[in-house]
């Protein structure tokens, strides 16, 4: 909240265990969907069983990355809002990475960046932000509070 809403496709690379899945599953309701991506499939099957445990199985789907994709090529312009938390420092090319999501991303749509204070400089946010807008975003929102950096970025 504010940016997921009912009904909405929400993409979350980096999931893990879905300590943010399920909240964005509950948000996106019955007919939304959250797609968790990650490399380690451990993560996935502890995501599916915190969310059946939690009566949102329905609303998750999983699905295995490698370093080089996220394999979200048929998502192409159908998710309404993407984030993605203590995730852009681990990947090998940020620029694929935000290649990637911008195609997945409608028109307009949202991306949550936030990476945490300890993980990364002011500088590598920066690069990390340039990095979005050569491939195809622009900045709505920056700012860091005591557990990191946040942007709010815009499919262009």
């Amino acid at each position: 909240s504010p940016y997921i809403k009912e009904g909405m496709i929400v993409l979350e690379p980096g999931c893990a265990m879905g300590f943010f899945s399920l909240p964005a599953a509950r948000l996106a309701g019955p007919q939304g969907k959250v797609i968790g991506i990650d490399m380690q499939e451990g993560m996935l099957k502890g995501l599916k069983k915190r969310a059946a445990r939690a009566g949102l199985l329905g609303r998750i789907e999983t699905r295995i990355c490698g370093a080089d994709s996220l394999g979200i090529g048929d998502l192409q312009a159908r998710v309404d809002f993407a984030f993605a938390i203590a995730v852009v420092h681990e990947v090998p090319d940020a620029g694929l990475f935000f290649q990637e999501i911008a195609r997945a991303l409608k028109p307009q749509a949202k991306l949550l960046l936030a990476e945490p204070k300890g993980h990364i400089t002011p500088e590598a946010f920066n690069r990390s932000l340039d990095l979005a807008r050569q491939n195809g975003f622009r900045v709505l929102e920056q700012g860091v509070s005591q557990g990191g950096r946040t942007a709010v970025l815009e499919k262009n």
